[in-house]
Parts: C-alpha cells; sequence; structure tokens
C-alpha cells in the first residue's frame, strides 16, 4: 500500500551495489525498514533524502513484516545548524544512539515526537547539552521507570529532603538515612523535565553545579534501573 509518512533517518546501512536500507522513526508506525533502491548513484533522486538525520516525508509502500520500498521522499527541515556544527552534530548522533537502544524495547511512535522536538530545538539554538539532559529524563517514561518526584517513597509524607537512588524515589526528612543529598532546585527540575512539553521552551539557563547533578543523577538511575549506559558529556 502506497502511503507517505513523516519520519527521521535513524541509521542508514549500504545494501547491495546502488542502494540502502534505511530505519525510519515515523510518527505513524513507530521504526520501520525501509530500501532505497539505487540512492547511492549520483544521479538518484532518492540520494538525498536517503542519509541519517533527515527529517522528511517519505511516500513508501509500506510492509507491516519486512522491508517497505521508499519511492520518493523531501525534506520538512533540513536541520542546517546541527548539520553544519560539530556539537550538536554529536549531541544529535547522542539522542538517535539511546533512542535506538530504547526502540529495542519499546517501539513506541510517541518517541517520534519527543526525538523530533528535541532535534528542532537544537537546531533553534538551544543548549544541546540541555536538551539532551531532558530528553533522556523523559525518555525513562518509555523504559518503564519513570521516577515519581511527589512524594516521599516510604510514608508518602511531601516534606522531601532529597532522592535516594538506592531504593530509588525521594525521601522525607524523617526516612532520610545516609545518602547523595541533591539540591531541591535539582529535583524540582528532574520533575519539571518529566513533564514538560519540548516544543515550548524557548529558553534555558542552569548553573553548573546543577548541572552536575542532573548529570550525576542520569547517569546513575540509567544504570542501575535501565541498563544503558550513559556516554559522558565532554565539559
Amino acid at each position: 500500500m502506497k502511503e507517505t509518512v513523516e519520519g527521521i533517518i535513524l541509521q542508514e546501512t549500504n545494501y547491495g551495489e546502488t542502494s540502502k536500507i534505511l530505519n525510519i522513526l515515523t510518527r505513524k508506525y513507530g521504526l520501520i525498514s525501509v530500501i532505497s533502491k539505487g540512492s547511492r548513484t549520483l544521479k538518484s533522486r532518492l540520494r538525498g533524502i536517503s542519509m541519517k538525520l533527515v527529517y522528511g516525508e517519505f511516500t513508501i509502500t509500506y510492509k507491516e513484516k519486512g522491508l517497505s520500498n521508499l519511492i520518493e521522499g523531501c525534506i520538512v527541515d533540513s536541520l542546517k545548524n546541527i548539520m553544519t556544527n560539530f556539537n550538536k552534530m554529536k549531541y544529535a548522533n547522542r539522542l538517535v544512539r539511546i533512542t535506538q537502544n530504547v526502540l529495542k524495547d519499546n517501539n513506541n511512535p510517541k518517541l517520534f515526537f519527543l526525538l523530533k522536538d528535541s532535534l528542532l530545538k537544537i537546531n533553534e539554538g538551544l543548549s544541546e547539552e540541555l536538551i539532551t539532559i531532558i530528553f533522556e529524563t523523559k525518555l525513562l517514561s518509555f523504559l518503564g521507570v519513570e521516577p515519581d518526584f511527589s512524594e516521599c517513597i516510604m510514608c508518602g509524607a511531601k516534606n522531601i529532603k532529597t532522592f535516594d537512588l538506592k531504593i530509588p524515589g525521594v525521601v522525607c526528612c524523617n526516612c532520610y538515612h545516609d545518602t547523595y543529598l541533591f539540591s531541591s532546585k535539582t529535583l524540582k527540575l528532574l520533575s519539571l523535565f518529566t513533564n514538560v512539553d519540548i516544543k515550548k521552551i524557548d529558553k534555558l539557563n542552569i548553573s553548573l553545579k546543577i548541572k552536575e547533578e542532573l548529570l550525576f543523577f542520569l547517569k546513575e538511575y540509567y544504570e542501575s534501573y535501565t541498563g544503558i549506559f550513559l556516554e559522558d558529556y565532554k565539559k
């Protein structure tokens, strides 16, 4: 069945002498595999649309199982500022890699919106590091391990003191035992990032100390409860 789907190319793999297999995260179907026949030839009309990180509309003959076939496509946003900036490209590729990890267990089409909105914000000029922090916080819900910051995990009290990574959950002053003390601002930001609509973010300004706490939380939480090891951010 021929149809047009909105999507982002996560991976391209050479196939045969002139073609490619594209893994496309689509708005409608989640992750699909598509063959782009002849796209490695210089004169192919599919050449420009068959590259990693292309965000476009793809006309395909869709197959629920096996390879769909790419007929034509057009670019929705070239992500020019990402493609021409090494650091932005590094973080964009990081988003793609962790998305691919999540897709192994959860082919949820909503992942498309999260990835798309994050890439567009980085392309607009917002901090690629902070957008990635928000992205990785929001991904926890897709992994089924979204933390709850609303009340003490032990007794339900609201007077939160910190987040205990061993439990895991926030603990109140009465239930607190010797564990790392996250600042209240860090906990508020983590709660905010869990629910924020990335499309609506127009500015980001976080101190270095808070950013370091956010990075520490995510690294430890991912390794302990998702089995995914986050790459270290280069300072």
